[in-house]
């Protein structure tokens, strides 16, 4: 029995590291990064498959975490979904390494890599492996000089940046 707690305190903690070739921010600045975010790209998963118009709003909790809100339009349902949840730093305040969750005491990481740190206008975030990568924008629309830098960092990092997803935000 010890074994598999072990196992699952290792694969639980796994989840809130980070992945190789990323390096979290540093002057990070929690205050500064509150507020909407807009997705602008993606590479696909199954809890946001099929949104678009995907935003992202962060605010202080009481206990010091950030509270999380995150909703999308599904086309297919035609209406919103929304998934509320809580993130924590990992480590010192001043390093973009969080961990999020939504589903009780199971987190994820959330790896800020590339910030604009003059106004915070655009954040890189990956996650504990190379399957998570988001670039998120103050507006819903980029330029094509930022979506190509973000493609060559990810693909730098070791992204599949071919099978990233533009988010519409048309609707």
């Amino acid at each position: 029995m010890r074994i598999f707690y072990t196992v699952l305190i290792l694969a639980l903690s796994g989840c809130t590291g980070v992945a190789p070739g990323l390096v979290p921010v540093s002057n990070f600045d929690s205050d500064r990064y509150l507020g909407k975010w807009y997705e602008i790209a993606r590479l696909d998963h199954s809890f946001e498959q099929g949104l678009s118009g995907v935003s992202a709003n962060y605010s202080m909790r009481d206990d010091g975490g950030i509270a999380v809100v995150n909703q999308g339009f599904s086309v297919t349902e035609n209406k919103m979904d929304k998934a509320e949840g809580k993130a924590y730093f990992v480590g010192d305040r001043t390093i973009g390494h969080l961990k999020v969750s939504f589903f009780g005491p199971f987190y994820g990481s959330y790896v800020v890599f590339e910030l604009d740190s003059v106004d915070y206008q655009h954040a890189y975030v990956g996650s504990y492996n190379k399957d998570y990568l988001w670039l998120l924008s103050r507006t819903n629309t980029v330029t094509e000089a930022r979506k190509q830098h973000f493609i060559n960092s990810a693909k730098s990092k070791g992204y599949a940046a071919d099978d990233l997803i533009w988010v519409d935000h048309s609707n």
